[in-house]
């Protein structure tokens, strides 16, 4: 295969370069002719491109290219650097309006610190929105434990406010005791706050009182104290040169009378007050049922061992023995005065309960 050699000289200098294929437009506009207008017009968009044709974007920063004189533009007319001759502009007014410390490309100070500015406000943004659930969940947390602290602080404050004064002084449990005595004595907590309700002034007041054994205090807002009494049960008298005294079965001496008290037995213990005799009657009268609890009128003991009751009028005696499975022996003492009432009976023998033992 031959390669192609070159043209002879003489063909080569008639040859010309194809002309440039250009747009039905511009095809157009050079054939028609033109108005003085017109013509600046195509030579203005001769000089920058044509109106349609946009320069590159530029980085910031970035040097700008000098214009060449010469150099064809993308229509074939020549280009022609822009100076104040073609622009119409001084190079002096130029820098007025760029602004003090402009640049060569009309880039200032401010215009920097505006980006810099928007930039800041763009990263705000930005992370306002990818934190946007978080900052909801801090602020119900938040929310929900200020409303908490809000009432519990309200709620602390009122109670210890005089909203919540004690105006009424209630007795509950109070039989024998007169409950209204004890109301009157307590009437010095009267106008202090629920909360506030000294309980050792309370203790004072009550010890005055022989026949309360224990007590509670309970606050029945807004106004109201109520004490709460156990009284103390009283088991018998017991006979000195004072009279006869009334006791518990600790041996707490709860009133004295000359005569003995109707509806208590009278107590008959070996060393009195305190002795293992004493103790011993007292476990066994508490551990009788009402009923034949109310039919005794007299308990006598020598040692804890001996213990002897008398049921009524008929002196009927009740042979107990020590206080050692009393619940049991009251409950076989029962089933016999059922059996064989006292009224036809001298004794019951009841200190060994699986033998009953009836004269």
């Amino acid at each position: 295969m031959r390669r192609p050699g070159p043209l002879p000289p003489q063909k080569a200098a008639t040859a010309e370069p194809a002309p440039r294929r250009r747009g039905r437009a511009q095809q157009a506009a050079a054939t028609a002719p033109q108005s003085a207008d017109a013509a600046a017009e195509t030579r203005d968009d001769d000089l920058f491109g044509g109106p349609d044709i946009l320069p590159a974007p530029r980085r910031p920063g970035s040097p700008v290219a000098a214009p060449t004189v010469g150099r064809p533009s993308s229509i074939g007319a020549p280009h022609v650097p822009l100076t104040a001759a073609t622009t119409g502009v001084r190079a002096d007014e130029r820098a007025d309006t760029a602004g003090p410390g402009a640049t060569d490309d009309g880039i200032g100070v401010r215009d920097v610190w505006s980006a810099a500015r928007a930039r800041r406000r763009a990263l705000r943004a930005e992370v306002r929105r990818f934190t946007v659930r978080q900052r909801r969940r801090r602020l119900f947390w938040g929310g929900t434990l200020a409303a908490l602290l809000l009432l519990v602080l309200g709620t602390i404050g009122a109670a210890y406010s005089p909203l919540f004064a004690v105006e009424k002084v209630s007795v509950v449990g109070a039989n024998t005791l007169d409950a209204g005595a004890v109301e009157t004595a307590l009437a010095g907590q009267t106008g202090t706050p629920l909360p506030l309700v000294d309980s050792s002034a309370v203790k004072a007041v009550l010890v005055t009182f022989p026949l309360v054994e224990s007590y509670t205090l309970e606050a029945r807002p807004p106004h109201e104290l109520v004490v709460r009494i156990v009284e103390r049960t009283p088991i018998g008298s017991i006979q000195s040169s004072a009279g006869y005294t009334l006791v518990d079965a600790a041996g707490v001496a709860l009133s004295t009378t000359p005569e003995p008290p109707p509806g208590h037995p009278v107590i008959d213990a070996a060393g009195g007050v305190g002795s293992d005799a004493f103790d011993a009657v007292g476990t066994v009268f508490r551990s009788l049922p009402g009923d034949i609890r109310s039919q005794v009128t007299r308990m006598t003991a020598t040692t804890a061992n001996d213990v002897t009751l008398t049921l009524g009028a008929t002196g009927t005696e009740v042979v107990w023995g020590n206080a050692d499975e009393s619940a049991k022996k009251a409950f076989v003492l029962a089933k016999a005065m059922t059996a064989r009432p006292p009224d036809g009976v001298s004794s019951y023998d009841v200190s060994s309960p699986d033998t009953v033992v009836v004269r």
